[in-house]
């Protein structure tokens, strides 16, 4: 009977295990490619993007969610919902499916364009200028989520 059980057990850890690599595989073929760039470092490399499209939103004076993307401890702390990135894993954490527009919420939000892969499609041309007059941040491109990958995949540091 023991015996019975424990093949069951493993059955659906293995049936489980498949289904977690293969979902993931799908979800690494959607993304953009990692950048073959070396050495990508939070300072040098990313915190420029994050600076220019996040920190309105993500920085020293406003924390949606409870997410500072202005410092490298910030962004390896995560948010109110945990970490947002794995570092070694690109294809795994929230940053990454948000800013691809892939996740519950499409980064940066829109109306100013949807993310590369967002499931929302505009009807109507996008504003370029919010409210306050600024210009409205825009989708990250392909080549910065690559490099945001890479970064991710490198260790994150």
């Amino acid at each position: 009977m023991i015996h019975r059980k424990s093949i069951a057990a493993l059955r659906v850890a293995v049936i489980a295990s498949v289904g977690i690599a293969t979902t993931l595989f799908a979800l690494d073929y959607k993304l953009p490619p990692v950048s073959t760039q070396q050495d990508v470092t939070y300072a040098k490399d990313i915190r420029p993007i994050f600076q220019k499209n996040c920190f309105k939103c993500h920085g020293e004076n406003k924390q949606q969610r409870h997410l500072r993307l202005d410092s490298l401890e910030s962004v390896l702390k995560g948010c109110e919902d945990g970490p947002v990135i794995f570092p070694g894993k690109s294809n795994q954490g929230d940053l990454i499916l948000e800013v691809t527009g892939m996740g519950d919420h499409d980064m940066p939000p829109w109306p100013s364009a949807p993310p590369l892969l967002s499931r929302e499609h505009p009807t109507t041309p996008p504003p370029t200028v919010g409210d306050d007059g600024n210009p409205l941040p825009k989708p990250l491109t392909a080549e910065q989520i690559g490099l945001i990958r890479a970064w991710v995949d490198q260790g994150a540091k």
